[in-house]
């Protein structure tokens, strides 16, 4: 790997004190104090103190508060998994609209001790009476998107408690119980309303049409929650003190699940067809992680019914016969052999990535070295392909489903190196709209293609009973040619979540970047159509030049939300947190 050095850290901390003492409108004093006058202008000092003692546990999540909650097991004692679940617990209160314990996930866990990294699969499941059509009008068009979202026939079965639990067993330090202490803590005293989430708030059109969504975001005349309003959340907290003293039994069967099932199948907009049966029956899955060579590392993702890992081990493998180095990263080269190789990846996973419990993905295939030079040179450097046909034999239909920008990244690294990569959802912003005791419903459902059968061929990704839907979701962890883990980072953003997560990955890897100077970088990301340039940045500048090569651009806002932690050399850490959302990536205090 290329040297980072040391020096960055400092820039790195005065970075997460700029976001975590300036923000005041995202913290409130339970997780992260105002400063002082004179605490505000002392970042000279605590970058001299950082320097003398390197970061060796660290926590980048999307909030402040959940970062701050990640910190404070790590500082108590726990392990990665603990922080994790503390922070995931604290996201679904200040950031709803992203994720929490009514959407599922997908978790990467490493231990050195062991040298064993596993993939956990916390995807929500079709319900046993769910049918392929069920997103088909009377007539047998599709449903609207916007139209299949609000009420219960998207909601999936919830799958992230039992993830967290599975993984706690396996890698928990600390009590269960201990791990909901401040996301209780917080929803009692109240947190205040951020900007994002105030604007979001705003913005949407379906949430105002919950009854129990409504009366949680608006004031009593119907306006938005006012930026710097303190929103408490006493039903979440009464929902997580007993999962706490419990487990997760307490949410997947009983008084719980009894209100989300009525709450599903009582929806006055698309009833759905969820049972307490389907609840119980629930199991998140331990799987074989994705992994695969990049030049000189190993990088690893998550397998199927996500599509992430498969992609950017293909998009790697493609732009492995090109030096990215050699240009700069927002150079027209750079950015057309990101969309050329997206491009390609896209059209593989439209057509074959699905829940593999289902349907024969030949992933093995997919990511074949020669397979992917053959893919690989299909790209002319002096001019743009057409969109891209599948590389393997069409077995199944092809549907592109839509997939919004939501979703939450955490990353962490323990004083013992152990690291945990997290991306979780409730699909879109809010979910399915649905609120109960607390928390949002997911909508996780229109995440499978709506058409069953394309020219009389199934498409892989069709509902069917019990099935977990396709995702973009792609944590991801890169080791060094020693097998010393390098790199955490993932991101939320659809399915663009992919060119997302390569893009961090080349700037790290081939352009020698600090974590938050990958994560910084203007996006441009291709899903086997037009070539996205993330509007107002370096990107965008190279609209005309990519447009001479052929590529049909279009400049648009892209707001990625990518949590990383890089390993120096010399075992310290370095993080970063995306600016385009409100996250922080913080050290914790830990002796290794």
């Amino acid at each position: 790997m290329r040297s980072n050095s040391d020096s960055r850290l400092p820039n790195l901390v005065r970075r997460a004190l700029a976001r975590a003492l300036g923000g005041a409108l995202l913290v409130s004093a339970l997780l992260l104090p105002l400063p002082t006058a004179a605490q505000s202008t002392a970042a000279p000092q605590v970058e001299e103190l950082q320097a003398e003692a390197p970061a060796r546990a660290m926590v980048s999540a999307a909030n402040p508060h959940a970062t701050r909650a990640g910190v404070a097991m790590l500082e108590a004692g726990g392990s990665a998994v603990d922080a994790a679940i503390a922070a995931q617990l604290v996201l679904g209160l200040v950031e709803p609209q992203s994720s929490g314990i009514g959407g599922g996930a997908f978790l990467l866990h490493h231990d050195p001790d062991t040298g064993e990294t596993r993939a956990y699969d916390g995807r929500e499941t079709a319900p046993l009476a769910a049918t392929a059509d069920q997103f088909l009008t009377a007539d047998g068009t599709p449903l609207g998107f916007w139209d299949a979202v609000p009420g219960g026939l998207s909601v999936g079965v919830p799958g992230v408690l039992k993830m967290l639990e599975l993984t706690h067993t396996e890698h928990g330090r600390l009590a269960w119980a201990r791990l909901f202490e401040p996301a209780i803590a917080l929803a009692e005293t109240g947190f205040l309303v951020s900007p994002r989430l105030h604007a979001l708030i705003e913005r949407d059109r379906l949430l105002p049409k919950s009854p129990a969504a409504a009366s949680y975001f608006y004031t009593p005349g119907g306006d938005p929650r006012p930026v710097g309003t303190i929103l408490r959340n006493p039903a979440y907290a009464e929902t997580l003190r007993r999962i706490a003293a419990e487990g997760t039994d307490a949410f997947y069967e009983g008084e719980i699940a009894a209100d989300i099932v009525r709450a599903v199948r009582g929806a006055s907009v698309n009833p759905g067809r969820m049972t307490q049966a389907d609840l119980a029956a629930y199991r998140a899955v331990r799987r074989a992680p994705l992994c695969g060579d990049y030049r000189d590392w190993q990088v690893c993702g998550m397998p199927p019914p996500t599509s992430g890992g498969v992609a950017v081990l293909q998009m790697l493998g493609i732009l492995e016969q090109h030096d990215l180095g050699t240009a700069e990263p927002s150079d027209p080269r750079t950015l057309h052999l990101l969309a050329e190789a997206g491009k390609l990846a896209f059209a593989d996973r439209n057509a074959f990535l699905a829940d593999p419990d289902f349907v024969e993905v030949p992933v093995d295939n997919l990511l074949d070295p020669d397979y992917l030079a053959a893919r690989g040179s299909l790209i002319d450097l002096q001019r743009a392909l057409p969109e891209a046909a599948p590389g393997l034999e069409l077995r199944n239909g092809t549907w592109m489903q839509v997939e919004p920008p939501s979703t939450s990244h955490l990353s962490v690294v323990d004083a013992e190196g152990r690291a945990v990569s997290m991306t979780s959802s409730i699909e879109n912003a809010f979910g399915s709209r649905l609120m109960v005791r607390g928390f949002l419903l997911n909508n996780q459902l229109t995440d499978f293609a709506f058409v069953p059968e394309v020219d009389g061929r199934p498409v892989a990704n069709r509902v069917e009973p019990g099935k977990r839907p396709r995702s973009s979701m792609s944590p991801t962890l890169v080791f060094d040619d020693g097998g010393g883990l390098r790199l955490v980072v993932g991101s939320p953003g659809g399915s663009r979540i992919i060119g997302y997560v390569v893009r961090a990955l080349t700037g790290v890897l081939d352009h020698g970047l600090g974590v938050q100077e990958a994560i910084d970088l203007p996006h441009a990301v291709n899903r086997n159509g037009p070539t996205d340039l993330e509007s107002g940045t370096a990107a965008a500048a190279a609209k005309t030049a990519l447009e001479a090569l052929g590529h049909v651009v279009r400049e648009t806002e892209m707001t990625s939300g990518l949590h990383g932690i890089l390993v120096l050399d010399d075992g310290s850490l370095e993080g970063g947190a995306d600016p385009r959302r409100e996250g922080i990536a913080l050290p914790a205090n830990v002796q290794p």
